[in-house]
């Protein structure tokens, strides 16, 4: 079995001499001392796509080979998506008992529905995502650890939700982010933590395999060249990922406004296109549930919340987070995706790649390990 990206920060712990931590990973295997880890996490850098950067990214392209590092394959935690990965990677937990479990969540008790991405300080993050994190746990133990992000994140919830504890480097727009990003591992010792969304942002908005997309590669292998590059001795360079992807086709696309047997009874909409999350009106459950398994048959799993927690794709879930999974959840199979054009922006629609199920495509991930 393939560790997960729950293993990645203890592990880190454990090379860095903390106390707590456990090396799962194998990291610690190789001789010779490692007094700082830059951690840099690619935004959509699936283990499948590895060998469709080859040509544009030449430092990938020497890791597959075998000439640069090493690479193992993990998985990422369900969804597949961008904010339960990085509060999964920040607090080494299954998003069951961080309750980051999706894009996009219901607020129990309201109709609201909390867009992670731009989540701020409602609800309070210290209550949505009561964990500690590893760069607080670091912190404790005497280890500098800090995440070098854009300006615009600090503040955030999801940032303090995945990061909390960490020192935030600030990034303005315009700052050259590669450059301060190897100024800061060859700073101090410690965990320095990096971030790239341009893979990602790439794929949904152009597809996997676009001009756009391929030139996005080029963008991430120029970071991780830079960062290579400036790399003190006793340094560790360790490179994942949140998640993979897969383009959809307009034809393998349902949107739930366009049929109205997919809305009656649903209350809120929340999740995302490959999983969605639906919460019914009082007593409705049994017949969405019927009604949903018999349109989506063969493009999607169709579950009620207590079967798919039962199946354990979230991990054990606390009692405190069990409301925010829907009444009924619909996992997405093949390449389909469930739009809900009356519930969210319209861009959704417009979007190439996608991810947030449990294929391989989109749950795969790889991490490298270059000292």
């Amino acid at each position: 079995m393939p560790g997960s990206i729950c293993d990645v920060l203890p592990s880190v712990a454990a090379l860095l001499g903390a106390p707590d931590g456990l090396d799962t990973l194998g990291l610690t295997g190789e001789p010779g001392g490692v007094d700082r880890v830059c951690v840099v996490l690619v935004d959509g850098l699936g283990w499948h796509l590895l060998p469709h950067l080859v040509d544009d990214a030449p430092i990938l392209a020497s890791v597959l080979a075998g000439r640069t590092g090493q690479l193992q394959r993990l998985d990422c935690t369900f969804p597949s998506t961008t904010p339960t990965s990085l509060v999964s990677l920040g607090t080494g937990a299954p998003p069951g008992e961080h309750g980051i479990l999706g894009f996009t969540l219901n607020i129990p008790g309201t109709d609201r529905v909390l867009n992670h991405i731009r989540w701020r300080d409602d609800p309070p993050h210290s209550e949505w995502q009561p964990l500690p994190t590893w760069f607080q746990r670091l912190t404790d133990d005497g280890v500098i650890a800090r995440a070098v992000l854009p300006e615009r994140f600090v503040g955030s919830g999801l940032t303090d939700a995945a990061y909390g504890g960490a020192q935030f480097v600030a990034i303005r727009s315009g700052d050259d982010y590669p450059g301060r990003l190897a100024e800061q591992v060859r700073a101090a010792p410690g965990l320095i933590y990096g971030y790239i969304a341009d893979l990602d942002t790439a794929a949904h908005v152009s597809g996997i395999g676009s001009p756009h997309w391929h030139e996005a590669a080029g963008r991430v292998d120029a970071l991780l060249s830079r960062v290579i590059e400036g790399m003190p001795a006793g340094a560790a360079l360790l490179v994942t990922a949140d998640h993979g992807g897969l383009n959809v086709a307009p034809d393998a696309r349902i949107d739930m406004a366009a049929d109205p047997r997919l809305a009656a009874g649903v209350r809120v909409v929340a999740g995302e296109p490959r999983v969605r999350y639906l919460h019914t009106e009082p007593g409705a459950a049994t017949d969405v549930l019927a009604t949903w398994t018999e349109l989506l048959a063969g493009r999607a799993q169709v579950r009620t919340r207590e079967e798919a927690v039962a199946s354990g794709v979230f991990g054990p879930v606390s009692p405190r987070n069990l409301a925010r999974i829907g009444d009924v959840v619909a996992t997405c199979t093949g390449d389909a995706a469930i739009l809900a054009t009356g519930h969210e922006p319209p861009e959704t629609a417009r979007l190439i790649g996608f991810h947030g199920a449990a294929s391989e495509a989109e749950t795969a991930i790889p991490l490298i390990a270059i000292r």
